[in-house]
Protein backbone atom coordinates (compact mmCIF):
# COMPACT_ATOMS: atom_id res chain seq x y z
CA UNK A 1 0.00 0.00 0.00
CA UNK A 2 1.29 3.43 -0.97
CA UNK A 3 2.12 5.96 1.72
CA UNK A 4 0.73 9.48 1.58
CA UNK A 5 2.11 12.67 3.05
CA UNK A 6 0.58 16.14 2.82
CA UNK A 7 2.00 19.64 2.77
CA UNK A 8 -0.88 21.74 4.07
CA UNK A 9 -1.92 25.40 4.09
CA UNK A 10 -0.35 26.42 0.79
CA UNK A 11 -2.09 29.27 -1.04
CA UNK A 12 -2.78 28.51 -4.69
CA UNK A 13 -0.16 31.00 -5.93
CA UNK A 14 2.57 29.11 -4.07
CA UNK A 15 1.36 25.78 -5.43
CA UNK A 16 1.52 27.20 -8.95
CA UNK A 17 5.03 28.51 -8.26
CA UNK A 18 6.18 25.10 -6.97
CA UNK A 19 4.57 23.10 -9.77
CA UNK A 20 5.95 25.36 -12.50
CA UNK A 21 4.58 26.24 -15.90
CA UNK A 22 2.52 23.34 -17.30
CA UNK A 23 3.37 21.44 -14.07
CA UNK A 24 6.93 20.95 -15.35
CA UNK A 25 8.50 20.98 -11.86
CA UNK A 26 5.86 18.64 -10.43
CA UNK A 27 6.55 16.16 -13.24
CA UNK A 28 10.29 16.42 -12.56
CA UNK A 29 9.75 15.60 -8.86
CA UNK A 30 7.39 12.73 -9.68
CA UNK A 31 9.92 11.15 -12.02
CA UNK A 32 12.84 11.70 -9.64
CA UNK A 33 11.16 9.90 -6.73
CA UNK A 34 8.57 7.71 -8.49
CA UNK A 35 5.73 9.38 -6.63
CA UNK A 36 2.42 11.01 -7.50
CA UNK A 37 1.67 14.63 -6.59
CA UNK A 38 -1.93 15.73 -6.07
CA UNK A 39 -3.39 19.14 -5.18
CA UNK A 40 -5.79 18.68 -2.26
CA UNK A 41 -7.47 20.84 0.37
CA UNK A 42 -5.20 23.89 0.07
CA UNK A 43 -2.09 21.75 -0.06
CA UNK A 44 -0.15 19.08 -1.90
CA UNK A 45 -0.44 15.34 -1.28
CA UNK A 46 2.47 13.00 -2.10
CA UNK A 47 1.84 9.31 -2.78
CA UNK A 48 4.42 6.57 -3.17
CA UNK A 49 6.72 4.24 -1.28
CA UNK A 50 7.52 5.46 2.24
CA UNK A 51 11.13 6.54 1.63
CA UNK A 52 10.41 8.14 -1.74
CA UNK A 53 7.38 9.93 -0.33
CA UNK A 54 9.45 11.29 2.54
CA UNK A 55 12.17 12.65 0.21
CA UNK A 56 9.66 14.17 -2.23
CA UNK A 57 7.77 15.81 0.64
CA UNK A 58 11.03 17.29 1.95
CA UNK A 59 11.73 18.79 -1.49
CA UNK A 60 8.23 20.28 -1.62
CA UNK A 61 8.61 21.76 1.87
CA UNK A 62 11.90 23.39 0.86
CA UNK A 63 10.38 24.81 -2.32
CA UNK A 64 7.35 26.04 -0.39
CA UNK A 65 9.61 27.86 2.08
CA UNK A 66 11.51 29.39 -0.85
CA UNK A 67 8.28 30.50 -2.50
CA UNK A 68 6.93 32.03 0.72
CA UNK A 69 10.07 34.18 0.94
CA UNK A 70 9.01 35.80 -2.34
CA UNK A 71 11.17 33.83 -4.76
CA UNK A 72 10.15 32.59 -8.18
CA UNK A 73 10.97 28.88 -8.27
CA UNK A 74 13.36 27.90 -11.07
CA UNK A 75 14.30 24.55 -12.54
CA UNK A 76 17.73 24.93 -10.92
CA UNK A 77 16.06 25.27 -7.49
CA UNK A 78 14.04 22.09 -8.05
CA UNK A 79 16.92 20.00 -9.39
CA UNK A 80 19.24 21.12 -6.60
CA UNK A 81 16.63 20.33 -3.93
CA UNK A 82 16.08 16.89 -5.51
CA UNK A 83 19.80 16.19 -5.56
CA UNK A 84 20.21 17.16 -1.91
CA UNK A 85 17.27 14.97 -0.90
CA UNK A 86 18.63 11.96 -2.80
CA UNK A 87 21.98 12.41 -1.07
CA UNK A 88 20.15 12.63 2.30
CA UNK A 89 21.61 16.11 2.76
CA UNK A 90 19.45 18.13 5.15
CA UNK A 91 20.93 21.48 4.07
CA UNK A 92 18.18 24.01 3.42
CA UNK A 93 17.95 25.76 0.06
CA UNK A 94 15.39 28.29 1.27
CA UNK A 95 17.93 30.01 3.53
CA UNK A 96 20.12 30.79 0.52
CA UNK A 97 17.60 33.38 -0.65
CA UNK A 98 18.37 35.56 2.38
CA UNK A 99 21.94 36.25 1.23
CA UNK A 100 21.53 38.94 -1.44
CA UNK A 101 24.88 40.33 -2.58
CA UNK A 102 23.52 43.11 -4.79
CA UNK A 103 20.99 43.69 -7.56
CA UNK A 104 21.57 43.81 -11.30
CA UNK A 105 20.70 46.90 -13.31
CA UNK A 106 17.32 45.24 -13.99
CA UNK A 107 16.65 44.75 -10.28
CA UNK A 108 17.33 41.02 -10.21
CA UNK A 109 18.95 39.89 -6.94
CA UNK A 110 22.41 38.31 -7.19
CA UNK A 111 22.76 35.61 -4.55
CA UNK A 112 24.32 32.18 -4.03
CA UNK A 113 22.13 29.40 -5.40
CA UNK A 114 23.92 26.41 -3.89
CA UNK A 115 25.63 25.73 -0.58
CA UNK A 116 28.97 25.55 -2.37
CA UNK A 117 28.38 29.05 -3.71
CA UNK A 118 27.32 30.21 -0.23
CA UNK A 119 30.61 28.91 1.20
CA UNK A 120 32.45 30.74 -1.59
CA UNK A 121 30.64 34.05 -0.94
CA UNK A 122 31.31 33.75 2.81
CA UNK A 123 35.01 33.23 2.07
CA UNK A 124 35.03 36.32 -0.16
CA UNK A 125 33.66 38.34 2.76
CA UNK A 126 36.10 37.01 5.34
CA UNK A 127 39.44 36.45 3.57
CA UNK A 128 41.89 38.91 2.06
CA UNK A 129 42.69 36.42 -0.72
CA UNK A 130 40.21 33.80 -1.93
CA UNK A 131 40.76 31.09 -4.53
CA UNK A 132 37.55 29.91 -6.20
CA UNK A 133 38.21 26.69 -8.09
CA UNK A 134 35.61 24.72 -10.01
CA UNK A 135 34.10 23.76 -13.36
CA UNK A 136 32.29 25.98 -15.84
CA UNK A 137 28.94 27.36 -14.77
CA UNK A 138 29.55 27.41 -11.00
CA UNK A 139 29.41 31.21 -10.78
CA UNK A 140 33.04 31.71 -9.71
CA UNK A 141 33.63 34.87 -11.73
CA UNK A 142 30.09 36.27 -11.64
CA UNK A 143 29.80 36.10 -7.85
CA UNK A 144 33.28 37.59 -7.44
CA UNK A 145 32.34 40.52 -9.69
CA UNK A 146 29.07 40.97 -7.78
CA UNK A 147 31.02 41.17 -4.51
CA UNK A 148 33.41 43.67 -6.11
CA UNK A 149 30.55 45.88 -7.30
CA UNK A 150 28.95 45.75 -3.86
CA UNK A 151 32.21 46.80 -2.17
CA UNK A 152 32.65 49.60 -4.73
CA UNK A 153 29.08 50.89 -4.28
CA UNK A 154 29.54 50.85 -0.51
CA UNK A 155 32.79 52.84 -0.90
CA UNK A 156 34.79 50.06 0.77
CA UNK A 157 37.25 50.21 -2.14
CA UNK A 158 38.16 52.89 -4.67
CA UNK A 159 38.71 50.63 -7.67
CA UNK A 160 37.72 47.35 -9.27
CA UNK A 161 40.50 45.65 -11.22
CA UNK A 162 39.71 42.63 -13.39
CA UNK A 163 42.41 40.72 -15.18
CA UNK A 164 42.97 37.55 -17.22
CA UNK A 165 45.98 35.93 -18.86
CA UNK A 166 45.74 36.59 -22.60
CA UNK A 167 46.02 33.07 -23.99
CA UNK A 168 44.05 31.40 -26.78
CA UNK A 169 41.55 28.72 -25.75
CA UNK A 170 42.97 25.90 -27.83
CA UNK A 171 43.15 27.67 -31.21
CA UNK A 172 45.43 30.28 -32.72
CA UNK A 173 43.69 33.56 -33.38
CA UNK A 174 46.41 35.06 -35.54
CA UNK A 175 47.10 38.77 -35.79
CA UNK A 176 43.95 40.61 -34.77
CA UNK A 177 43.25 43.96 -36.45
CA UNK A 178 42.96 47.28 -34.64
CA UNK A 179 44.73 49.00 -31.78
CA UNK A 180 45.99 47.34 -28.61
CA UNK A 181 42.61 47.58 -26.84
CA UNK A 182 40.90 45.91 -29.81
CA UNK A 183 43.41 43.07 -29.67
CA UNK A 184 42.91 42.32 -25.97
CA UNK A 185 39.15 42.90 -25.73
CA UNK A 186 38.18 39.38 -26.96
CA UNK A 187 40.06 37.83 -24.03
CA UNK A 188 38.28 40.09 -21.54
CA UNK A 189 34.76 39.99 -23.00
CA UNK A 190 33.30 37.65 -20.31
CA UNK A 191 34.35 40.15 -17.64
CA UNK A 192 32.74 43.04 -19.53
CA UNK A 193 29.52 41.04 -19.90
CA UNK A 194 29.22 40.41 -16.15
CA UNK A 195 29.88 44.09 -15.35
CA UNK A 196 27.32 45.26 -17.92
CA UNK A 197 24.68 42.99 -16.39
CA UNK A 198 25.31 44.05 -12.81
CA UNK A 199 26.23 47.75 -13.21
CA UNK A 200 24.62 48.70 -16.48
CA UNK A 201 26.53 49.90 -19.54
CA UNK A 202 26.40 53.63 -18.68
CA UNK A 203 27.70 53.22 -15.11
CA UNK A 204 30.35 50.82 -16.35
CA UNK A 205 31.57 53.17 -19.10
CA UNK A 206 31.58 56.17 -16.74
CA UNK A 207 33.67 54.37 -14.11
CA UNK A 208 35.93 52.87 -16.78
CA UNK A 209 36.68 56.32 -18.22
CA UNK A 210 37.57 57.82 -14.84
CA UNK A 211 39.77 54.83 -13.96
CA UNK A 212 37.60 53.44 -11.15
CA UNK A 213 37.21 50.21 -13.13
CA UNK A 214 40.10 48.60 -14.96
CA UNK A 215 39.87 45.53 -17.16
CA UNK A 216 43.29 44.49 -18.43
CA UNK A 217 45.48 41.52 -19.36
CA UNK A 218 47.56 40.03 -16.56
CA UNK A 219 50.79 41.37 -18.06
CA UNK A 220 49.63 44.90 -17.19
CA UNK A 221 49.81 44.09 -13.46
CA UNK A 222 53.59 43.81 -13.34
CA UNK A 223 55.40 46.47 -11.31
CA UNK A 224 52.25 47.84 -9.64
CA UNK A 225 51.05 47.99 -6.03
CA UNK A 226 47.27 47.95 -5.79
CA UNK A 227 45.82 49.67 -2.71
CA UNK A 228 42.10 50.17 -1.90
CA UNK A 229 41.08 47.84 -4.70
CA UNK A 230 39.00 44.74 -5.35
CA UNK A 231 41.17 42.65 -7.65
CA UNK A 232 39.94 39.60 -9.58
CA UNK A 233 42.18 37.26 -11.55
CA UNK A 234 40.02 35.10 -13.84
CA UNK A 235 41.05 31.95 -15.78
CA UNK A 236 43.95 31.51 -13.36
CA UNK A 237 44.60 27.95 -14.55
CA UNK A 238 46.28 29.58 -17.57
CA UNK A 239 48.87 31.48 -15.53
CA UNK A 240 52.45 30.32 -15.19
CA UNK A 241 53.92 30.03 -11.67
CA UNK A 242 55.90 33.24 -12.15
CA UNK A 243 52.77 35.11 -13.33
CA UNK A 244 50.80 33.89 -10.32
CA UNK A 245 53.55 34.98 -7.92
CA UNK A 246 53.74 38.36 -9.66
CA UNK A 247 49.98 38.86 -9.37
CA UNK A 248 49.65 37.85 -5.72
CA UNK A 249 52.47 40.19 -4.71
CA UNK A 250 50.69 43.21 -6.24
CA UNK A 251 48.20 43.37 -3.37
CA UNK A 252 48.39 46.52 -1.24
CA UNK A 253 46.58 47.84 1.83
CA UNK A 254 42.78 47.63 2.09
CA UNK A 255 42.58 45.39 -0.96
CA UNK A 256 40.80 42.11 -1.60
CA UNK A 257 41.97 39.57 -4.14
CA UNK A 258 39.98 36.78 -5.77
CA UNK A 259 41.56 34.14 -7.99
CA UNK A 260 39.20 31.99 -10.07
CA UNK A 261 39.98 29.05 -12.28
CA UNK A 262 38.99 25.66 -13.65
CA UNK A 263 41.86 23.20 -13.33
CA UNK A 264 40.34 20.95 -16.02
CA UNK A 265 40.45 23.63 -18.75
CA UNK A 266 44.10 24.60 -19.12
CA UNK A 267 45.25 26.13 -22.39
CA UNK A 268 48.95 26.20 -21.48
CA UNK A 269 51.55 24.25 -23.46
CA UNK A 270 51.71 20.60 -22.38
CA UNK A 271 55.06 20.97 -20.66
CA UNK A 272 54.05 24.13 -18.75
CA UNK A 273 53.00 23.89 -15.12
CA UNK A 274 49.93 25.89 -14.09
CA UNK A 275 50.46 28.70 -11.62
CA UNK A 276 47.08 27.88 -10.07
CA UNK A 277 48.04 24.27 -9.33
CA UNK A 278 51.31 25.31 -7.73
CA UNK A 279 49.73 28.13 -5.69
CA UNK A 280 47.24 25.67 -4.20
CA UNK A 281 50.16 23.58 -2.92
CA UNK A 282 52.36 26.40 -1.69
CA UNK A 283 49.77 28.66 -0.03
CA UNK A 284 47.30 26.21 1.50
CA UNK A 285 48.66 26.66 5.06
CA UNK A 286 48.34 30.47 5.14
CA UNK A 287 45.33 31.34 7.31
CA UNK A 288 44.46 34.58 5.53
CA UNK A 289 44.04 32.75 2.23
CA UNK A 290 40.86 30.75 1.58
CA UNK A 291 40.52 27.94 -0.96
CA UNK A 292 36.97 27.03 -2.00
CA UNK A 293 36.46 24.16 -4.43
CA UNK A 294 33.12 24.13 -6.24
CA UNK A 295 31.82 20.97 -7.92
CA UNK A 296 29.35 19.87 -10.57
CA UNK A 297 26.63 20.17 -7.94
CA UNK A 298 27.22 23.96 -7.92
CA UNK A 299 26.65 24.40 -11.68
CA UNK A 300 23.83 26.89 -12.17
CA UNK A 301 23.73 27.14 -15.95
CA UNK A 302 21.46 25.04 -18.18
CA UNK A 303 20.92 21.53 -16.70
CA UNK A 304 22.75 20.07 -19.69
CA UNK A 305 25.95 21.86 -18.58
CA UNK A 306 25.82 19.97 -15.28
CA UNK A 307 25.52 16.66 -17.14
CA UNK A 308 28.45 17.57 -19.41
CA UNK A 309 30.61 18.50 -16.40
CA UNK A 310 29.70 15.23 -14.66
CA UNK A 311 30.51 13.21 -17.79
CA UNK A 312 33.94 14.83 -18.16
CA UNK A 313 34.68 14.38 -14.44
CA UNK A 314 33.86 10.66 -14.70
CA UNK A 315 36.03 10.25 -17.81
CA UNK A 316 38.96 12.17 -16.35
CA UNK A 317 38.81 10.22 -13.08
CA UNK A 318 39.60 7.08 -15.08
CA UNK A 319 41.92 8.41 -17.78
CA UNK A 320 43.71 11.41 -16.22
CA UNK A 321 46.11 9.34 -14.06
CA UNK A 322 47.40 7.52 -17.15
CA UNK A 323 47.88 10.79 -19.03
CA UNK A 324 49.69 12.36 -16.06
CA UNK A 325 52.21 9.52 -16.17
CA UNK A 326 52.96 10.31 -19.81
CA UNK A 327 53.29 14.09 -19.36
CA UNK A 328 56.04 15.83 -17.40
CA UNK A 329 54.87 17.81 -14.37
CA UNK A 330 56.26 21.25 -14.94
CA UNK A 331 58.50 21.89 -17.94
CA UNK A 332 61.42 23.79 -19.35
CA UNK A 333 59.79 27.11 -18.32
CA UNK A 334 59.86 28.45 -14.76
CA UNK A 335 62.50 25.91 -13.72
CA UNK A 336 62.82 27.47 -10.27
CA UNK A 337 59.26 26.32 -9.44
CA UNK A 338 59.76 22.64 -10.15
CA UNK A 339 59.26 20.26 -7.29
Amino acid sequence: MADEKRIQDLPVEHIKNIFGEHDAFAILIEKAFHVELLVRDSGIAVRGDAQDTEMAAHVLEELAALSMRGNTITRQNVEYAVELAKDHDDASISALSDDIICHTVNGKPVQPKTHGQKKYVDALRQSMITFGIGPAGTGKTYLAIAMAVRAFRNQEVDRIILTRPAIEAGEKLGFLPGDLQSKIDPYLRPLYDALYQIMGSEAFQHNLEKGAIEVAPLAYMRGRTLDNAYIILDEAQNTTPSQMKMFLTRIGFNSRCIVTGDRTQKDLPRDQQSGLDLAMKILKKIDEIAFVELTGRDVVRHPLVQKIVAAYESYEAVHAPKEENRKPFGGRHDRSYRE
